[in-house]
Parts: C-alpha cells; sequence; structure tokens
C-alpha cells in the first residue's frame, strides 16, 4: 500500500482505488489505512482520500542511514552528470548481481533504470572483478563462453590499469544480452549453456584493449570503482551513448574515475 502512494507521490487516492490496485478487500485496506494514518505514514483528506504522510519521511531519512553509499554518492553523481552533462548512475554489488540504486538524468537505453539488476557474470561487473582476488576473478572467467575467456581476462587487466571499464554494446542488443545472459546461468543443459555463450558472444565485442581505439569509438558507458577497503562495493557509471574520440573518451574515464575516487574517501571518512 505504501508502495502504490509512493508511485503517485502528487496524489490522493481513493479507497476504491486502493482496493483494485493492491488487490486487498476493503475491509483490510481500510483497516491498513486507519492504522498507517494514525501513525501519520499515511494522511486523509477532506475527501476521505489517501496520500503519503510526513511520518513516512521520518522513518525514511533513519531507513536511509542503513545505505550511506546512495547518500555520499548523490552529490558527487549529480556533479558529474552537470560536468559533463550526460546521465549518471550508481551501480552496487548485491551478493551475485549489480543492482542500479541511483540515477541522475535520463538514459538514452531504458534497461538502465533504478531497481535494475544484472548478473555478476560475464560479460557483465568487469570494473568489479578487475580488483577482484584472483581466486573471484578465476571463478567469474570460467563462467565465461570458453571463445571470450582469453579476451576477458586481457580486459580485466586493462581495466585496472587504466581504472575504468568501457560498454561497447549496441542498444538494441543490451536487453537481448541481458536475458541470454540469465538463460546461460539459470539450470540449463551443458550443450544449450555452449550454445548461450555462444549467442552471447556473436552479439558483443567486450571493452576496448589499448591498441583498438580508433579516430571515433562506441561508448555506451564507462564504469569506474568505489572502493570499500580493498573490495569493489559499487561503480559510479557515466552513460554517453555515443561516438568518442580516443581523447575524449580517456578525459570521461578520468571524470568518472575521479567521482568514484571522491566517493570511496567519503566512505572512509565515515
Amino acid at each position: 500500500m505504501v508502495e502504490l502512494l509512493s508511485r503517485r507521490p502528487a496524489e490522493h487516492l481513493s479507497l476504491a482505488r486502493i482496493v483494485r490496485d493492491t488487490g486487498l478487500s476493503r475491509a483490510t485496506a481500510h483497516a491498513v489505512l486507519t492504522q498507517l494514518t494514525a501513525d501519520g505514514w499515511t494522511i486523509r483528506d477532506a475527501d476521505g482520500n489517501y496520500g503519503l504522510g510526513l511520518g513516512l519521511l521520518t522513518v525514511a531519512r533513519r531507513a536511509e542511514n542503513a545505505f550511506p553509499l546512495r547518500r555520499l554518492a548523490r552529490g558527487p553523481l549529480r556533479d558529474l552528470a552537470a560536468h559533463c552533462d550526460i546521465p549518471v548512475f550508481l551501480a552496487e554489488r548485491a551478493d551475485d548481481a549489480i543492482v542500479i540504486t541511483e540515477v541522475v538524468g535520463t538514459p538514452s537505453l531504458p534497461w538502465i533504470r533504478q531497481g535494475r539488476r544484472l548478473p555478476y557474470a560475464p560479460p557483465v561487473a568487469r570494473e568489479f572483478v578487475a580488483w577482484a582476488p584472483d581466486s573471484e576473478r578465476r571463478a567469474w572467467l570460467a563462467r565465461a563462453d570458453p571463445t571470450q575467456s582469453a579476451r576477458l581476462d586481457a580486459i580485466l587487466s586493462a581495466v585496472r590499469t587504466r581504472g575504468y571499464s568501457v560498454e561497447r554494446l549496441a542498444d538494441e542488443a543490451a536487453p537481448m544480452l541481458e536475458a541470454l545472459a540469465t538463460l546461460r546461468d539459470s539450470p540449463v543443459t551443458d550443450p544449450l549453456r555452449q550454445r548461450l555463450g555462444a549467442l552471447i558472444a556473436d552479439l558483443i565485442t567486450i571493452d576496448y584493449l589499448p591498441d583498438e581505439l580508433g579516430a571515433e569509438n562506441a561508448v555506451v558507458t564507462v564504469a569506474a570503482p568505489i572502493f570499500h577497503g580493498d573490495t569493489v562495493a559499487a561503480a559510479v557509471v557515466a552513460c554517453p551513448d555515443t561516438r568518442l574520440t580516443a581523447a575524449a573518451l580517456a578525459d570521461l574515464g578520468a571524470a568518472a574515475t575521479a567521482t568514484a575516487g571522491a566517493v570511496t574517501r567519503s566512505m572512509t571518512a565515515r
């Protein structure tokens, strides 16, 4: 119910609308709203409609302390987006996935949105794996299609040297890649897993090695790591989604890396 109201913060919804959209019975919805209103999480206006209350804001601010990285990253992300005039997002490690948790601006790629989960599997998460222990790096590489393993290993070294990863994937291929990667990592037979890996390899050329940069280079995203101790906990991801000269790509990489470094230092100083 709170989720429903939060998606329409400027509106007040009728009890009938809340019942319809939540699937709750009228009696249950009324009882819940009565308690939420008593606690200040919702308010009831003169017409009997419901909206979010200030009590929920107080709870949200307290809860924000449980996610200090997002709070500390918002300002630097906004500064980077304004400086480069492109969308920027924060990607955080969550067990065996990467989650987009903050977005500044409107990325041109529809799959880049808050709450999006990406598999911690090749070729995703290079900016996380490049600084990981050897055992984790080997385990990640072992999940790659055999035809891509050598390139990915070289790419991880390149990412660690220059300080950021580059996504050069075409817009229309991105959702297909994610779907194929998810299928590949689900319980399937080995021949099917190999076939899915081959399809992924056919869709993409992964990142750039130093000698592959030309006069103009397709760049969808540039991602720089945020560290918590020796571990990459998150990444600052800039989204130019255009063609850049090698010099312009290096400048954007330096800007993203500087922003990630500033967030790292803020986390360390807490």
